[in-house]
């Protein structure tokens, strides 16, 4: 292996950070290479030093880090034979200015934050044209529409004046591309690139990067945390932990020849379509869960399992946009977020709801927790001692349930209040219920840290000084300070490490099975929802089309968008390679490519809940035949 052969070759690097306490070592010895024209993939947890050797390379770290030890080697195929040292270049001089953004470009983890708010798509992205070329204005703008335009935005022209808030998700991760690539760079650092994604919007985007990666015959230097993602696209894997490097070769020895004992971790605590009845997922560092001082079981004593224990009947909720100029007349619209939607949880089960952002998940959890009201339909809440109206409880009824139903939100950090102290976060809710004294509530709250697996030593200190994971037990420590019966989980570990993410669903099972809760478990990943849930509930555009058993909805799903959601999951298997013929890319929840019997009637004549045998209802036309639907 020549360096002159390497785009890219980092030889022994350290990276340093000077923190109040000493000197932190981010980085410790790190080697790896990027060939031309391939993904390398950097995989490793939060915190491993993947996004500070890619700050490193591109000249961006902040001020207290410094490089401590190796070089960095960049040979541009443009100045063949002329290899630079990144490591000895001032990352303010005009050398580093001019191979930042033109031969070395960057794609940010969240869009919305990478993008200004103040500016148009249009001129974030002709900006790096601007700067490192003379090109006339004229074309400049045209060469960004072709930008535009190869990245898939539907209408270039239109695009290129409009702001990232008028985006979505997808398009707005497009944009960012767009802006990375628009001086045809020799190598691409991709930042954990489709984290904060759908699974449909990110296999498009991982499409996409392949189909560009090949058209402009760059390097991908793949930052991320997730193994179907690199299976599907890597061509080399780096595997890094604590800064430090613990295996690397070809995509086809990680996966079919694992060394390392992290590595092989990894690899057991992804969640996957195979797994046994009753397999658990092997974290790397597993929570022991005892709740045997809580004693909440005996609350639930009075429902019966498998009873209803909360009912949705016809839910309707709509929101309106105003979409105007400065000067404009107001003109509102209105948009169905939940359209008629029913369903059922029993007591004691995981009911999963899937689907995509926008889809209406969050709206119909919303409903449920009162928090917002629906503009028609009814939710009926029973734990066995009468049925309780939850949109019509006041008093004392809906003190009950402010306690009975209680969530798990998506971002630990942002649902936790920074300037309070975990004490005062776990006691808060006892206070507001009137639970105990001063000093049960103190002893309720270390029992509560010990169920999830913390130290009680650690109630003094903020969120700010615990990982995303223990964050996270931090939010479910709390929903379950008042003994609930229903958690409803909002994408509780989208925003975690796989390893982590595999600790917290250990913990939701075995509290569920201990303390005899019951879920519903919202989440875009189908894989996660297939670990958890007993049934699934899948939503497309406000509606719930497809309800089944996990089992037979995994084994002979029947719902176009159902199929769609299916095939986008990327598994950590060289042998299951995405299907995108199946996933129909950019059109999984446009209603018009769904075969007729799924649509609505010329009549207008309502999609009803179609019995296809064992639990399982899909939504389609009254006319509609079983043996049709399962067909098609």
């Amino acid at each position: 292996m020549k360096p002159v052969n390497d785009l890219l070759r980092i030889e022994g690097l350290g990276v340093g950070i000077t923190l109040q306490s000493g000197q932190l070592e981010a980085v410790k010895s790190a080697s790896l290479r990027v060939l031309p024209g391939k993904v390398t993939a950097l995989v490793g947890e939060s915190g491993s030093g993947k996004s500070v050797i890619a700050q490193t390379i591109l000249g961006i770290l902040p001020p207290v880090a410094k490089v401590t030890a190796g070089r960095i080697l960049f040979n541009d195929p443009e100045k063949p034979g002329s290899s630079i040292d990144l490591c000895q270049l001032d990352r303010d001089s005009e050398a580093y200015r001019a191979l930042r953004g033109q031969r070395i470009s960057m794609i940010f983890q969240e869009p919305m934050t990478a993008l200004s708010p103040l500016h148009t798509v249009g001129n974030q992205i002709q900006e790096a044209l601007t700067i490192h070329t003379s090109l006339p204005e004229a074309e400049a703008r045209r060469r960004t529409e072709e930008m535009l335009d190869l990245v898939g935005f539907p209408d270039p022209k239109r695009a290129y004046g409009m702001y990232p808030f008028e985006l979505s998700g997808g398009l707005r991760q497009r944009a960012v591309i767009a802006m990375a690539l628009i001086c045809r760079p020799a190598l691409v650092v991709a930042d954990e690139p489709t984290t904060a994604l759908d699974v449909t919007i990110q296999a498009q985007i991982l499409q996409l990067l392949r189909e560009l990666q090949s058209k402009l015959n760059m390097a991908i230097l793949l930052i991320t945390h997730d193994l179907g993602i690199v299976a599907n696209v890597a061509d080399e894997v780096v595997i890094i932990y604590h800064g430090e490097i613990m295996e690397a070769g070809t995509v086809s020895d990680i996966f079919r020849n694992p060394q390392h004992p992290y590595l092989k971790g990894l690899l057991r605590a992804v969640p996957h379509f195979d797994m046994a009845p009753g397999e658990r997922l092997k974290s790397l560092r597993d929570v022991q869960v005892d709740t045997s001082k809580l004693k909440q079981a005996e609350t639930r004593a009075a429902g019966k399992r498998g009873s209803i224990l909360l009912s949705a009947k016809g839910l309707t909720k709509s929101f309106s946009t105003r979409k105007s100029g400065w000067f404009a007349k107001q003109e509102s619209t209105a948009r169905k977020a939940l359209d008629d939607v029913s369903l059922e949880i029993r007591r004691g089960e995981c009911l999963g709801l899937v689907g995509e952002s926008g889809c209406g998940k969050t709206t119909l959890s919303k409903v449920i927790m009162r928090a917002v009201r629906p503009d028609a339909g009814a939710v009926t809440y029973d734990d066995g001692n009468g049925p309780i109206d939850v949109l019509a409880a006041e008093g004392d009824d809906l003190q009950t349930l402010r306690t009975k139903i209680q969530m798990v939100f998506q971002d630990p950090f942002s649902s936790l209040s920074p300037r309070m102290t975990v004490q005062n976060i776990l006691s808060e809710p006892l206070e507001i219920h009137n639970r105990g004294d001063a000093k049960s509530r103190i002893e309720q709250v270390k029992t509560l840290m010990e169920v999830v697996g913390l130290d009680p030593r650690f109630l003094s200190r903020y969120p700010h000084s615990f990982s995303g994971g223990q964050r996270q037990r931090v939010g479910i420590a709390r929903a379950l300070a008042l003994g609930p019966d229903l958690l409803i989980c909002d994408e509780p570990v989208s925003a975690l490490d796989v390893s982590v993410q595999a600790q917290i669903l250990n913990l939701l099972k075995d509290l569920q099975a201990q303390l005899g809760l019951t879920y519903l478990f919202i989440s875009h990943n189908l894989a996660v929802v297939d670990y958890m849930a007993d049934r699934i509930a899948v939503m497309c555009r406000g509606r719930i089309v497809e309800i089944a058993p996990r089992e037979v909805l995994f084994k002979s799903p029947i719902h176009p968008y159902t199929r769609a959601l299916l095939a986008a999951v990327p598994f950590p298997d060289l042998d299951r390679p995405l299907d995108y013929t199946t996933l129909q890319l950019g059109t999984a929840s446009d209603t018009g490519t769904w075969p007729s019997f799924f649509q609505e009637a010329d009549n207008k004549a309502p999609l009803v809940a179609a019995h296809c045998g064992e639990d399982h209802f899909v939504l389609a036309q009254a006319s509609a035949k079983v043996q049709e639907l399962r067909a098609w």
